[in-house]
């Protein structure tokens, strides 16, 4: 990777969000965030998600997404490329241009969707415990930059694909969120599809009836499920025990507060995947964590 696929092919959203920092306020093309190097009591550093650049108004000073690692890291524009390798540069994020109609050209198409058959997608699905739940999945073939891959794919609301093989973690389509309605009152909220997947293998287990649920596929999706979350009675969180899950829950938490923070299921795990692929996907230590659910089950978040 380099400075100029660092800066054109990766969201300046999910660098922020890969350090649990999240806007102030927002909407689809701006938003605000506080300062990366002062204390302040109004966000000064505005974000041009068109742009995938920020400005500092107190410092005058201009970022693009090296410079941000950079400044948070304190760490050298190499040193920035490194950590900026975690994510997908595969191909240029999506801008929106004014008086545009049209959609923004895309190098990647989707050859062919089909039920989830290759045996390597079958074996990726096994090591993570899976396999049961190949009926929620799909089998995507396309072509990116010139080049044929496959994987699996979970759709999201849009009708774009979050595709994840052995190698690959990207989303062919628009992003968005994934929403499952069963008719229920209960909304149960996840990061990401293989989550939610643990979570419908684990739910016999708990004894829990389904509920309706809420894939966020990234959690810089929160703020487009706010008006979602204001439709049920009770909420659910299985999010990951690390900085960014608890970033979110404490979002969740200050709109809703009666929304429940279920982790204490997983307690030495980073998310539900990893619970369910332990040796403590045992039924007694399900059940023993399950009781401790139950029992603060009217905690609030955060306390």
């Amino acid at each position: 990777m380099n400075c100029q696929q660092a800066n054109d092919n990766i969201s300046i959203r999910e660098i922020f969000e890969s350090f649990s920092l999240f806007p102030s306020k927002e909407n689809h093309r701006t938003a605000f965030y506080f300062a990366l190097d002062r204390e302040e009591r109004t966000p000064s550093l505005s974000v041009d998600y068109n742009k995938n650049t920020a400005f500092d108004f107190g410092t005058g000073k201009k970022y693009d997404n090296v410079s941000i690692v950079q400044a948070i890291q304190r760490c050298s524009v190499s040193e920035a490329l490194e950590y900026l390798e975690r994510f997908d540069y595969s191909q240029p994020i999506q801008r929106f241009e004014k008086n545009v109609n049209h959609s923004p050209k895309s190098n990647y198409q989707i050859l062919e969707v089909r039920a989830v058959e290759h045996p390597a997608l079958i074996q990726y699905l096994k090591n993570r415990k899976l396999e049961s739940q190949i009926s929620e999945l799909e089998e995507i073939h396309y072509e990116l930059n010139g080049r044929n891959y496959f994987g699996i794919g979970f759709k999201n609301d849009s009708g774009g694909y979050e595709i994840r093989n052995p190698h690959i973690k990207i989303c062919l389509g628009k992003k968005d969120i994934t929403t499952i309605e069963n008719n229920a009152n209960t909304l149960r909220i996840f990061e990401g599809f293989t989550d939610y997947l643990s979570f419908k293998i684990l739910e016999q287990h708990l004894e829990k009836s389904p509920s309706d649920y809420l894939i966020l596929n990234s959690v810089s999706m929160i703020n487009r499920a706010t008006d979602l979350l204001k439709t049920y009675s009770n909420i659910e969180l299985y999010l990951d025990n690390d900085r960014t899950g608890n970033a979110v829950t404490k979002i969740i938490n200050r709109r809703f507060p009666e929304a429940e923070d279920c982790r204490i299921l997983y307690p030495n795990h980073k998310d539900l995947n990893e619970f369910l692929k332990s040796a403590d996907m045992s039924k007694r230590t399900i059940c023993r964590n399950d009781e401790d659910l139950h029992k603060i089950s009217a905690r609030k978040i955060g306390r």
